[in-house]
């Protein structure tokens, strides 16, 4: 993979001749200096359609500076992005094209924007000659490539950024001074949405919401389809909780359209939610075994060295490498697969021509307060048939329902909570608590089978299995307290909310 740090800057609009103003009265900084003035080259990449730009992304392809080669910038927050790099060669880096696949879906990326730079730096140094932060002033020609308006535009900004591991509260610091100085913050997130700006781009705006049950419900399937697609790159980076955090984008989808079938069409949803089942599998098998091996590594971690018998860290690690090997190149093939972009398609076009019922035309309120109430009962009828039974195989696989059921609940309250406001928030927090309780279970019913297997794994080789049994029964004890448990937090959450504002 390659190269990649975390970019926090903050960029100001200056005229031309504009000088970086006097920073060494700046809290913290003990010298300015002068590092001298370098010429960029910078070539940016992007769809024919502005499909990263539209993400705010950006690829380029730079020579000059100490930094030559490749650069990809995937948003992190505003004014936060993590900055990739890879070698000078001529063509996009495959490990670069596969971190935007989920945007490009097949489309070549081409040049689109040429950026040249004149970069004066200065290095802001506190007492210990430590940087704090790189100020420079630039003077950027961009001329737009392909599409637009063509020709040049040109300006002079100031940029700020923060040194490594640097608190970026000092950035606010020095933009405070620069304020007084009469500059003032930019209206462009970067120079390349800048040069798109001023050569005629316009990204385009989302649909407002019209007060509508559909409204309502289409603002939510684009917000999580955006979360699906981003979280795309992380997982391909494999960043910590990425994959959980997508397969979560996958589930919400799914649930708005099994819980709101009578404001979109479940002919045309209904293979889209079957797509979204298999993506969800898929990642789940990774995730799975990312969960489970912090679990039973909590376990272990928590018992003295005195019950550590035989070699227990080295098992799990070896189960766990096992397991993880296979898992993390099943994820990465499903995302690579034709029918993964077919999925993102399908999405789109959905979003685009939304398959609307009567029932979409209503007022949001009633028809989501409606729905919530719905799912409501489904999960009291689970739950309530979950504790009728004995403890055992068939509460175990019960109770799993009921907590499938509370997350679908869940995710309808925390879709109305724009539109109902209050009433929802506190019917997600309390029917969340269920969910809590319920998902806790099921973990321990799923680890006790791993400890299970390991122990019979210890035996067969000749260790003893007295760790993993003594595991076992923690497990066990947990989930008959979570079953205790499981009556007083369903008795907050029983009772079906006031849904009106």
């Amino acid at each position: 993979m390659a190269h990649a740090k975390r970019e926090i800057e903050r960029k100001y609009e200056a005229d031309p001749g504009t000088r970086l103003p006097d920073l060494t009265g700046v809290r913290g900084v003990a010298e300015v200096l002068d590092k001298g003035v370098g010429e960029l080259d910078a070539v940016y990449y992007d769809t024919e359609d502005l499909r990263l730009a539209a993400a705010s992304i950006t690829l380029r392809r730079r020579t000059g500076g100490k930094d030559a080669g490749w650069h990809l910038k995937l948003p992190v927050a505003p004014g936060e992005r993590d900055e990739l790099h890879a070698p000078l060669e001529d063509d996009v880096p495959a490990p670069l094209a596969g971190l935007v696949r989920a945007r490009t879906r097949g489309a070549p990326l081409v040049p689109l924007v040429r950026l040249r730079s004149r970069r004066d730096v200065r290095h802001l140094v506190d007492g210990d000659g430590a940087l704090l932060a790189e100020a420079s002033t630039d003077t950027v020609r961009a001329e737009r490539l392909t599409g637009g308006d063509t020709g040049t535009v040109e300006w002079t900004e100031i940029e700020v950024e923060l040194a490594d591991g640097g608190d970026p509260a000092f950035l606010d610091t020095v933009g405070k001074r620069l304020r007084k100085k009469g500059l003032k913050p930019s209206g462009a997130p970067s120079k390349l949405a800048k040069a798109l700006r001023d050569t005629g781009w316009r990204p385009a705006e989302p649909p407002e919401e019209d007060g509508t049950a559909g409204g309502r419900v289409l603002a939510h399937l684009r917000k999580h389809t955006g979360e699906l697609v981003t979280h795309d790159a992380a997982v391909r980076r494999d960043l910590p909780d990425s994959v959980h955090r997508m397969r979560v984008a996958t589930r919400r989808l799914r649930s708005a359209f099994r819980t709101y079938k009578k404001i979109l069409d479940p002919a045309v949803t209904g293979p889209v939610a079957d797509e979204l089942k298999w993506l969800a599998h898929e990642l789940g098998v990774d995730r799975d075994q990312e969960v489970l091996a912090e679990r039973l590594t909590a376990r272990i971690d928590a018992l003295p060295v005195t019950l550590l018998l035989g070699p227990v860290r080295g098992r799990l690690r070896a189960w766990d490498a096992a397991g993880r090997t296979g898992s993390r190149g099943r994820t990465l093939a499903a995302l690579d697969s034709d029918r993964y972009t077919a999925l993102l398609d399908s999405l789109d076009a959905l979003l685009a021509d939304p398959p609307l019922r009567p029932a979409a035309r209503k007022d949001a309120d009633a028809v989501l307060a409606r729905a919530i109430r719905k799912e409501h009962a489904r999960l009291a009828a689970r739950v309530d048939r979950a504790l009728a039974l004995p403890a055992g195989h068939d509460r175990d696989v019960a109770l799993h329902e009921a907590r499938k059921a509370a997350k679908r609940a869940r995710y309808a309250g925390e879709t109305a909570v724009p539109v109902l406001g209050g009433p929802a928030r506190r019917f997600v927090k309390r029917v969340k608590a269920v969910q809590k309780v319920l998902g806790d279970h099921q973990d321990s019913v799923v680890a006790r089978a791993t400890l299970r297997d390991l122990a019979i794994q210890a035996h067969l080789s000749g260790e003893t299995a007295f760790t993993w049994g003594l595991l076992y029964g923690e497990e066990e004890a947990g989930a008959a307290e979570r079953e205790r448990e499981l009556p007083g937090v369903w008795a907050r959450a029983s009772v079906p909310a006031k849904l009106r504002k």
